[in-house]
């Protein structure tokens, strides 16, 4: 592939990626009380949820834009890991064991793209010259 095609499909994963944490912000924020009380049932504190808005939100639009990549891309895949263990870690339960699983495939997929580096179509890719960033070594 070349380097406009692997810039293209890299701003999709982006995009995709974000996607999923958009929908699950906003579903936080639009079902505040009761994901507050989920919170709590599983032992967090329910203040800890503006936190957890913030991060999806605003790591989903940085997603986007390509803006601070690699350190977004590892925050993103830590708050998965940490979600994971936390709400999902019921392994007898098949849903749990699926949502810890997708959580575990999602850090995977920022780790991917973390190693990759956004692309030449973001943000931190209109900053960069030479072929190290468009490779994901910077």
């Amino acid at each position: 592939m070349d380097e406009t095609s692997n810039s293209s499909v890299l701003l999709v994963a982006r995009c995709l990626l974000a996607g999923l944490f958009l929908w699950s912000g906003i579903g936080q924020v639009n079902g505040y009380d009761e994901t507050a009380i989920f919170m709590s049932q599983h032992g967090t504190v329910g203040s800890l949820l503006p936190i957890a808005v913030f991060v999806e939100l605003a790591g989903a639009v940085l997603l986007i834009f390509g803006y601070r990549m690699r350190f977004v891309c590892l925050a993103l895949a830590g708050f998965c890991v940490v979600t994971a263990l936390l709400f999902h870690a019921n392994f007898a339960d098949r849903a749990q064991m699926f949502h810890f699983l997708k959580n575990a495939a999602i850090a995977g997929g920022m780790l991917a793209l973390y190693v990759a580096g956004p692309g030449r179509l973001s943000f931190d890719g209109l900053s960069e010259t030479g072929d190290d960033y468009a490779e994901g070594r910077s």
